[in-house]
């Protein structure tokens, strides 16, 4: 288990663990790389050194990252740090569909319906993409405060193409399918099945099968007969009841073929609640075998074609996402739902028999027409024998119709017929020679197909369980892959070499024109999207353009005034309008020590973030007072003049009878007045008193000898 303050991948803190499931954790993070809250799934330790639940985990993030729906939750990352592995997902704010169900122990009819046609539109995108979530129960499903629905964990999802589920059944029992609890082969229509208990068990609050073990309650899905919705919950409408039974049927054929299908009839059943308009096929017939001609079989072919489509063409009814609902963030159980629809309404109970009289009535046409063409037949040899008889060929005719009569009887009763099977998902080599082995032969024909990969059979001439004569040529349509393909939502931050290989590895055709947009999150010269977007479908051999990353957006801001301010204010100020700043500093006679004289951008100047300012700051004046140099010696004059940045200009000597002999007397410029730095003050030196005519003729002798108490004589100073 991991602890709060983690880390995984060096982005993701692990902040609390919000569930628990056979395999894995589920743990509240944050990314703080794009700085959002994520859910991550941890494969728990004792599963982590075993391969076979280490394929499954790598294959729930292969399953689910290649799907983008607003009713799936999305999976941002997967990865591998320190022995851990994990998938990084997006975090629902909400509950599961369960706990909802365990609130308020009932849901609404038209709650009911609203969700299932979520969790539908979900599993609808899934299985275009070939994947069978094999684990549709309400504990997979999340709803968010919202109120969108979303559908979770595809943990033992595999490609339905390839993958058959083995006796060690996957998937909670009380909404598991048969041909899951037998280990047979599951397809799209055990997603549907699964969804149907779930259905059920919406406005009832009850599951069809309870039972002692989890084996019993398989049994019970096998063969067990489920207690028609409505005993339980009389509201329940007739529509809804019978979707709900033939989403549960024992057969998969029996059952919706496509989750399109079951969302049709769903919005039938919020606008025609008491209408009877669910088909549920019946695979045993009573009525006896009767033999088409070609002719008559093409005819039937026509018409039921369309009838097809006029049940297919049917307009939408205008019912889309419900993204719209109020629900109440802190508590689910406040939504109203207004039922009394449902409840005023009278439901006749006769309306189940309906279907029967619908097979009956087909079995009685068939019937019908097979006497119809055994009479025109015998209307046929009649007027040939009338013919013949009315030419003088009264034997002849005789023994005509006598051989006619037996050549078609044993026609009849020669003739072999074979039922058609489902060739659906096979490729075109087990197609033929399924066909072979039946005593047909076929005709192989290409087509796109969204629903079926390249080489697959995705349409057939003759539906399963038709009758056909031996020697019957059978058209198969062979899919040449998908006339529209997804997109990849992985291409962002890819270079434009690798998203542009991904792209033609797809069949599309990647356009040599780019455009750019500023992107805050990816680095200059990668790929942000695409046009058409990332995700979404376009036919293959299309063209897709790429859009790349121009870096951050340019921001501009307004210069401001900072002369005046101190040092670290005016650094302060300009660095929070994203700014950056260099320092100097000079002397100035009119500001102060340490506050801006200067500085290099104008104020009210648009600039770049980013753009360097220089300011200028103030060493205080540039003038100093000059000292009172007098009684100095030389040296002393030199010192205390470099302290202040004067220096000494020229040095005279006089003699004086107030001053001492050595010293300075005066200087060029008066103590106490200000002059700038670097300006010469000049000094007189003293001699002392001036001496007598025969003291100074000695004197004179003896100049060279005079050593001055700075050590040096005047004229080398």
């Amino acid at each position: 288990m991991l602890s709060a303050g983690m880390f995984l991948g060096n982005r993701y803190e692990i902040i609390n663990r919000i569930g628990s499931g056979g395999m894995s954790d589920v743990y509240r993070a944050k990314c703080h790389k794009l700085n959002r809250y994520v859910a991550i799934k941890v494969l728990k330790s004792e599963f982590s050194a075993d391969q076979n639940f280490l394929s499954k985990f790598r294959m729930e993030a292969q399953s689910a990252a290649c799907l983008s729906h607003p009713n799936i939750v999305n999976i941002y990352d997967v990865g591998e740090d320190r022995g851990i592995y994990y998938i990084v997902m997006e975090l629902i704010e909400g509950i599961t569909l369960k706990k909802y169900i365990e609130r308020k122990k009932k849901l609404e009819i038209r709650e009911s319906i609203e969700v299932a046609m979520q969790v539908a539109r979900g599993l609808e995108a899934a299985h275009k993409q070939h994947i069978i979530h094999r684990d549709i129960k309400p504990q997979n499903i999340m709803i968010s405060k919202e109120g969108k629905v979303k559908v979770t964990d595809f943990g033992i999802a595999r490609a339905s193409l390839t993958q058959t589920i083995s006796s060690n059944t996957m998937g909670s029992v009380h909404y598991i399918s048969p041909e899951q609890a037998r280990g047979g082969y599951c397809d799209e229509r055990s997603d549907i099945y699964s969804l149907g208990i779930t259905l059920y068990e919406m406005p009832t609050g009850r599951v069809p099968f309870e039972g002692e073990s989890t084996v019993s309650v398989a049994l019970l899905h096998i063969q067990g007969e489920m207690v028609p919705p409505r005993q339980y919950e009389p509201l329940i409408p007739v529509s809804l009841e019978k979707i709900i039974l033939k989403c549960t049927q024992k057969k998969p054929e029996l059952r919706y073929a496509s989750a399109t299908e079951l969302i049709e009839d769903l919005k039938k059943s919020l606008t025609m609640p008491n209408e009877n308009f669910v088909k549920i096929a019946s695979l045993n017939s009573d009525s006896p075998t009767v033999v088409f001609g070609a002719d008559e079989q093409e005819q039937i072919r026509q018409q039921r074609g369309e009838e097809d489509d006029a049940y297919y063409d049917e307009p939408d009814d205008g019912y889309g996402e419900y993204d719209d609902r109020d629900y109440d963030d802190r508590d689910y159980d406040d939504r109203d739902y207004d039922d009394r629809r449902y409840s005023d309404r009278d439901y006749d109970e006769d309306d189940y028999d309906e279907e029967e009289d619908d097979s009956r009535r087909s079995k009685v046409e068939k019937v019908v027409t097979g006497v119809s063409i055994g009479v025109a037949i015998l209307i046929l040899l009649i007027v040939v024998v009338f013919v013949m008889k009315s030419c003088g060929a009264d034997s002849v005719a005789e023994t005509s119709t006598e051989e006619t009569t037996e050549a078609t009887t044993e026609a009849v009763s020669t003739v072999a017929t074979v039922e058609m099977e489902n060739l659906l998902g096979m490729t075109e080599e087990r197609a033929i020679a399924r066909l072979e082995a039946l005593g047909l032969t076929y005709k192989v024909e290409t087509g796109a197909s969204d629903d079926y990969e390249e080489g697959l059979v995705y349409e057939q001439e003759y539906r399963e369980g038709e009758t056909l004569e031996e020697g019957t040529r059978v058209t198969i349509k062979v899919s040449t892959g998908a006339s529209q393909v997804t997109i990849p939502t992985n291409l962002e931050g890819m270079s434009v070499s690798e998203a542009t290989s991904a792209l033609e590895a797809l069949g599309f055709t990647v356009s040599s024109r780019t455009t750019e947009e500023n992107s805050d999150d990816v680095a200059e010269g990668l790929v942000i999207n695409t046009d058409p977007s990332m995700g979404s479908s376009a036919d293959k051999g299309s063209t897709v353009s790429l859009i790349i990353s121009a870096g951050p957006a340019t921001v501009t801001v307004e210069v401001p005034d900072v002369t005046g301010l101190t040092k670290s204010k005016a650094v302060e100020r300009l660095e929070n309008l994203g700014l950056k700043v260099t320092t100097s500093e000079a002397a100035s006679d009119d500001v102060s020590e340490g506050l801006v004289i200067t500085q290099s951008v104008d104020e009210g100047t648009e600039v770049e973030e980013g753009t360097s300012i220089s300011i200028v700051v103030s060493t205080g004046s540039a003038k100093v007072t000059v000292p009172n140099l007098k009684y100095y010696t030389l040296s002393e004059a030199k010192s205390a003049l470099k302290e202040l940045g004067l220096e000494i200009g020229e040095v005279e000597e006089e003699y004086s009878d107030d001053s001492m002999k050595g010293v300075v007397i005066s200087q060029s410029v008066d103590s106490g007045e200000s002059v700038e730095k670097g300006t010469s003050i000049d000094i007189v030196i003293g001699l002392g008193a001036e001496p007598t005519t025969a003291a100074t003729t000695k004197a004179s002798e003896e100049t060279e000898a005079v050593t001055y108490e700075d050590g040096g004589d005047p004229d080398d100073q």
